[in-house]
């Protein structure tokens, strides 16, 4: 069974910068498009990013320019830079296969910006 642990969040300031990490046990990951999610209080689970196996990357308007997703296929792990962050970007962050699969959710990591 796979097993999904994302790590790396925390309290921040508006404007500032996390990185979160993922890794997973198994190697499906590595031949997997891979996404980032984010689900924020009262709201549904959202893509924030997503990096195809050969690098190609996708983001929606409301994180472009601003997060960076990045995998290592050797070592089962996909990071997801964040910068300029701000309340809005409050959310549990998670990572799954793109599309995504139940199989797969983790506990997530919560990052929180507020002064």
């Amino acid at each position: 069974q796979v097993q999904v642990v994302e790590s790396g969040g925390g309290l921040v300031q508006p404007g500032g910068s996390l990185r979160l990490s993922c890794a997973a046990s198994g190697n499906i990951f590595s031949i997997s498009t891979m996404g980032w999610y984010r689900q924020a209080p009262g709201k549904q689970r959202e893509l924030v990013a997503y990096i195809r196996r050969g690098g190609r990357t996708y983001y929606p308007d409301s994180v472009k320019g601003r997060f960076t997703i990045a995998r290592d296929n050797a070592k089962n792990t996909i990071d997801l830079q964040m910068s300029n962050l701000s309340p809005e970007d409050t959310a549990v962050y998670y990572c799954n296969r793109y599309p995504p699969e139940d199989d797969y959710w983790g506990q997530g990591t919560q990052v929180t910006v507020s002064s």
